[in-house]
């Protein structure tokens, strides 16, 4: 099998992941004569409830603070065990229980418990992200830290060395490796990776640098994949917002070195398109949109292994991209378009497509490509889709610095999903066979087709609309473009130029030569015309 083992490192990392399991739920066929394009045992283990009945539940380890969990439990309705904690005490006198206020499960959550069809979800209904959860959790997959509490006014989670320092006294008292995530690795006979989920801009950051470098440590050449979720920062004070660009800032020097992709994800502060109808303040909403993104882009390595032609893996994928082996930092980007008539099993989406017309794919938004390129032809086919989810506003940062510098591409893995035709091209098909054979150089973009289209389930926000401005409910086709490219290094240079003098003396030598580093190794193999920003101090 080909494992991948997921970690969840936060409340904002929790939104994104549970809609990436929902979809993932979505694809399972109850039929006899039903087959998923989907190999299920990629993310999901098989076990035994307390009953003796089989499950299927995901291999991922979730953290989130005191509260973070809504009303998730532990133990759900697959592990039912005895709760007294009375009964369990050693204690011979008597005991004394204090509980706190339970939580009221959402509506939603109600009706997937009787067996009823759920209401339409909204952006009031969803306080936590377990709101419209739809899958189980082994009790083994849930890990409260009860050292800080979710939204605390009095000491919030939200600084660097926060983390880092919870991680350091959980790590010294339990091995978190040991306790948490080897009993995972264990069950999989042949892992293909890591990939985790990680706040990005707050405390998380610190956590999640120190827990990759420990996982590092002890699977040095395991594929570990990062995408590191971001919040809006327009609109906050000052000193706020400067404090998240640091803990990113920080984050991305020591994930650099240590993750084989770091994919930052972020809702772009430039308007989006018209058809895309989203709630910017609902982490539900964002998260949606952030979800299929990274589960389009992912989708490859978890195709059926019969798929010989698209069917890839987290390391496969790494190494098309890292082109130099210094470029761990890749831009996500994404277009949506109706999905066509859909072929595949496993979706709980209409047989007749999109609005149940069966029409041919057409756009909702542009898709450009980079026609003009350099480098004899390099650029050709790399294309610029028009969601850009990675910073895009991080070259604002610095007002002194040049605009209209052209990007240039490395690498690009560019995956449509949805479609028809997935037949590789005469000149696709020449370009793999010579270079398998190392007869021509590398091509700089790598292209993925699947019918299976992205379904929109009950618990996904009805953010896309039609040409019609109706929302779309059963499917969508989506494009995502995963690259490395120059433009890297123009955020690298203006995260650094902003932050530089905000990080504390110990550190601030250090950390600046790492981001100055990696914005050089975006040079590599390539010079502009244009570049001649210096690095400031």
């Amino acid at each position: 099998m080909r494992e991948i083992i997921t970690l969840q490192l936060g409340q904002q990392s929790n939104y994104l992941a549970n809609h990436f399991w929902n979809t993932q739920e979505s694809y399972f066929t109850y039929g006899a004569d039903e087959e998923s394009p989907i190999d299920h045992d990629v993310h999901f283990r098989p076990g035994l409830g307390s009953d003796g009945s089989e499950t299927f539940m995901p291999r991922t380890v979730i953290y989130d603070l005191k509260g973070g969990f809504g009303t998730l439990r532990k133990v759900n309705a697959l592990y039912e065990i005895d709760d007294d904690a009375a009964s369990s005490s050693l204690w011979p006198g008597q005991t004394v229980v204090h509980r706190q206020p339970t939580i009221e499960a959402s509506a939603y959550q109600e009706s997937l418990d009787t067996g009823q069809a759920p209401p339409e979800l909204s952006t009031g209904a969803v306080r936590y992200w377990s709101d419209f959860n739809r899958v189980f959790f082994h009790p083994r997959s849930v890990v409260q830290l009860s050292e800080y509490e979710l939204s605390s006014t009095v000491m919030p989670f939200e600084k660097w060395h926060m983390g880092e320092e919870l991680f350091a006294s959980l790590d010294k008292e339990h091995d978190l490796l040991d306790r948490d995530l080897r009993p995972f690795i264990e069950e999989a006979d042949q892992m293909q990776g890591l990939q985790v989920m990680a706040g990005l801009d707050d405390a998380w950051a610190g956590f999640a640098a120190k827990y990759v470098e420990r996982l590092r440590d002890e699977y040095g050449k395991t594929p570990i994949w990062v995408f590191g979720v971001q919040e809006l920062v327009r609109g906050l004070p000052r000193e706020k917002r400067l404090m998240k660009l640091v803990n990113k800032a920080r984050a991305l020097a020591e994930l650099n070195s240590q993750a084989s992709l770091v994919v930052p994800l972020a809702l772009p502060e430039s308007p989006l398109p018209q058809t895309l109808r989203l709630d910017a303040s609902s982490r539900w909403h964002v998260s949606a949109l952030l979800g299929a993104a990274l589960e389009s882009a992912t989708l490859y390595t978890r195709l059926r292994t019969t798929d010989r032609v698209y069917a890839s893996s987290l390391g496969n994928l790494k190494d098309l991209l890292n082109v130099f082996g210094k470029q761990a930092i890749a831009n996500l980007e994404m277009s949506v378009s109706e999905a066509p008539q859909p072929r595949q099993n496993g979706t709980n989406g209409n047989a007749n497509g999109a609005g149940g017309r069966g029409e041919d794919v057409r756009d909702l938004y542009e898709i450009g490509l980079d026609g003009e390129g350099s480098d004899a032809g390099s650029q050709e086919g790399a294309a610029t889709l028009d969601i850009d989810l990675s910073s895009p506003q991080d070259l604002n940062l610095d007002p002194n610095r040049r605009r209209g510098r052209r990007r240039h591409v490395f690498s690009q893995v560019l995956a449509d999903r949805g479609v028809q035709d997935v037949e590789l091209t005469d000149d696709e098909r020449e370009t793999r066979e010579q270079s398998a054979y190392g007869l021509r150089r590398r091509p700089k973009v790598h292209n993925y087709r699947s019918r299976v289209a992205f379904p929109i389930i009950d618990s996904y926000p009805k953010i896309f609309h039609d040409a019609y401005d109706r929302p779309v409910k059963d499917q969508v086709s989506i494009r995502t473009a995963l690259s490395t490219d120059s433009t890297v290094t123009d955020k690298v240079k203006a995260l650094r130029s902003t932050v530089v003098r905000s990080i504390g003396l110990e550190d601030r030598e250090t950390i600046g030569n790492e981001l100055a580093e990696i914005a050089e190794s975006y040079k590599e193999g390539w010079s502009s015309d244009s570049d001649e920003d210096d690095d400031e101090e």
